[in-house]
């Protein structure tokens, strides 16, 4: 046995070296999180009071909430970012286990939600829990309904920075008064424009003027009353790519379209022959007949994880296709393997004829049977 005295000498230098250095960066992240937190304030129930009278961005949260605490010191972030650009948007935080009264008033039942109060008008975000993203929600929405795009140059710029590009073209009209309120309602999930005629690509030719188009897909849609039915519900419509990568925060946006969502569900970890082949039907069907199905349909692919598994109340296993009502909590699933594209279209317009049961729903049964799965899920996720 060594000697006690002799310890000392068993710890490398570059050891203590890698110690101290973690000491350190550990002092500077507790230190960088304690600065960040001056620009958050701590709400109570006086916050019911002075709503109205500034911008506030507020996060509801719990103690109890594992998520919660982890997200905190992106809130932290959030709000300091807002101070250094010198937003008037003042950042807070309520604990609701603590003040219910607020909590009740606003209609929160889950922790974090995340909302912008701005004068009457509450905008709730819904989108990615990361600084970039709630930065981009808050400037959106503490400015103006639509912008105006003053040139070529800058419509260029416009469309290089968004995938989904709507703008109002041409000067005051009943239809731009019907686009700024349309705006006004959707702003929470993405930005309107406006623009002159003479702003637009040479490419972009509008058969009349005043018109709403969108921009997506590497082409643009114009908006037809007739054909299309009301602005504000053609807008939610076409708010999204035609083929798209979904993640759960996409699929809640998703809820207002009225669309069902064709996908392909796949295992990035393991790629497959088929899951590309399934892949490249769905997105065919989204290319090749928008014309049938956009109306009716948002297509894209999805890896498999325990959202898809708590809907169906089971194991959705990869690769597959299975098309979500978002409406209901509904899905439908091929009863035949799909092996080609007419295979695909048959089955989504089964769909639409009603030849196609839906499995799944809101019922009451299926509602307790969702919360027992979700229980053991639970469970056996704390035992693992």
């Amino acid at each position: 046995m060594l000697p006690r005295s002799g310890c000392k000498d068993l710890v490398s230098p570059c050891i203590v070296a890698r110690m101290a250095s973690l000491r350190f960066t550990c002092a500077v992240f507790v230190l960088t999180i304690t600065l960040a937190s001056a620009y958050v304030e701590q709400l109570d129930d006086t916050f019911k009071d002075i709503r109205k009278k500034e911008l506030w961005l507020v996060e509801f949260y719990a103690p109890w909430c594992a998520y919660c605490k982890t997200f905190e010191p992106v809130w932290f972030e959030v709000g300091a970012e807002l101070k250094s650009m010198g937003s008037d948007v003042n950042v807070g935080m309520i604990d609701c286990t603590s003040h219910t009264s607020v909590a009740s008033e606003l209609g929160i039942h889950g922790y974090p939600t995340i909302k912008l109060f701005k004068r009457d008008k509450v905008f709730s975000y819904n989108g990615p829990r990361q600084k970039a993203d709630i930065i981009e929600f808050v400037n959106r929405v503490t400015g103006p309904a639509v912008r105006a795009i003053p040139n070529q140059q800058m419509f260029q710029h416009v469309m290089s920075h968004n995938d989904i590009l709507f703008v109002y073209i041409g000067g005051s009209s009943p239809l731009k008064e019907k686009y700024v309120k349309t705006a006004s309602e959707l702003i929470v999930y993405l930005s309107f424009y406006s623009a002159l005629e003479n702003v637009l690509p040479k490419a972009v030719t509008l058969q009349e003027v005043p018109s709403v188009v969108v921009f997506k897909d590497g082409t643009f849609f114009t908006y037809n009353e007739e054909q299309h039915g009301d602005l504000t519900s053609w807008v939610n419509r076409e708010r999204f790519p035609t083929y798209t990568k979904l993640d759960s925060y996409t699929l809640y946006a998703m809820g207002d379209s009225g669309k069902l969502v064709a996908m392909a569900v796949e295992n990035e970890k393991k790629p497959s022959e088929e899951s590309i082949r399934l892949k490249t039907l769905i997105e065919t069907a989204a290319s090749e007949y928008k014309d049938h199905f956009s109306r009716d349909f948002q297509f894209g692919h999805m890896e498999e994880n325990s959202y898809l598994n708590g809907l169906v109340l089971g194991e959705v296993k990869a690769p597959c296709i299975i098309v979500l009502n978002l409406s209901n909590d509904g899905y439908y699933m091929p009863n035949q393997p799909v092996h080609s594209i007419q295979d695909l279209l048959s089955f989504l317009d089964g769909i639409l004829e009603g030849k196609v049961q839906q499995l799944g729903g809101n019922g009451f049964l299926q509602r307790i049977k969702r919360t027992f799965h979700d229980a053991k899920t639970t469970l056996t996720a704390g035992h693992a």
